[in-house]
């Protein structure tokens, strides 16, 4: 039996450790270690519907940070996959990442609906395609 209680005890003890919260590997940062010179692309809820800010952001080439001033989680992700931020808690900002220096498209993996652009500096985004744009 006390073989038993240490094998819980420990057990409990890991889990603990854990905490399933946010460590190292975690994909947002605190904001004491997100670069100046970031461009923030602010996750916002606006007349109900959530939505990024700026939509284009001029940030081909850049740093790009994504807020998350929602009440729910969201993950960002390039339309190509080539970037994920990783769940965003509300509140949270993710680890910087550099932007194509061509602009790119990107959308919520939670909520499909939300898309967002960024441009090259001194132009338009790239056009988008693929099930992520709008056919507006």
């Amino acid at each position: 039996m006390p073989i038993r209680l240490l094998a819980v005890t420990c057990l409990m003890a890991a889990t603990a450790a854990c905490g399933g919260g946010y460590g190292s590997s975690s994909p947002t940062a605190p904001s004491s270690s997100i670069p100046s010179n970031a461009v923030t692309i602010t996750i916002v809820r606006q007349n109900g519907s959530q939505s990024f800010s700026p939509n284009p952001a001029t940030a081909g080439g850049e740093l790009v940070v994504f807020r998350n001033a929602d009440s729910v989680v969201h993950r960002v992700r390039l339309n190509d996959g080539t970037i994920d931020t990783g769940d965003i808690a509300p509140g949270a900002t993710s680890r910087a990442m550099t932007m194509p220096d061509q602009g790119t498209h990107y959308h919520c993996a939670i909520h499909p609906d939300m898309i967002g652009a960024v441009s090259a500096r001194g132009g338009p985004p790239p056009p988008c395609t693929g099930i992520y744009c709008n056919d507006d």
